[in-house]
Parts: C-alpha cells; structure tokens; sequence
C-alpha cells in the first residue's frame, strides 16, 4: 500500500521474439537485401494493424529504427494509446 492507495502489480506484456529471418541481423551495416526485406515487412506490419513496438521485437530492430521507415516511405503513423471507444458501441 502507498499511502491510501493500493499498488495493484500488473503483469508484463509477453515479449515477442524476433523471426528467425531477422535474428541477429540488426547490425552497424545490414546486407541491403534484408534491410530491405525488413523495411517491406515493416511497412506491412503496420499497415495491418501491428504497433511499432511490435514491429521492433519481430525485426529485432529498435523502435527507433522501425519509425526511421516509416518516415523514410512517407507513412502517416497512427496517434498514441489505445483505439477509442465510440460511444455507439456500448
């Protein structure tokens, strides 16, 4: 307890693990040909649905790196947070 409030632990989200094609390819200077596969899947990634971070544990890239591509192909990135709730759902 902290104070009057009660610290409610919350579990970790499970980290994903890096596809076997990108493992270990997170490199200084990457072979242009899986950077490119990398930057293909990315950008399908996201277009699917699939959140930077995601995207970052399955490429075994940083997030930063992730959002370097999208800029670089022009991608609008989607805001923060969780999808909202229209008020029609309920």
């Amino acid at each position: 307890m902290l104070g009057n409030r009660i610290v409610v632990p919350y579990r970790p989200r499970p980290q994903l693990r890096s596809l076997p094609e990108f493992a270990n390819t997170n490199l200084p200077r990457p072979d242009p040909a899986v950077q490119q596969r990398v930057e293909e899947f990315g950008l399908q990634s996201y277009g699917s649905g699939h959140s930077l971070r995601e995207i970052a544990e399955l490429t075994d890239r940083s997030h930063s790196a992730v959002r370097n591509i999208l800029h670089k192909h022009g991608v609008r990135r989607r805001s923060g947070g969780a999808a909202r709730i229209s008020p029609d759902s309920g």
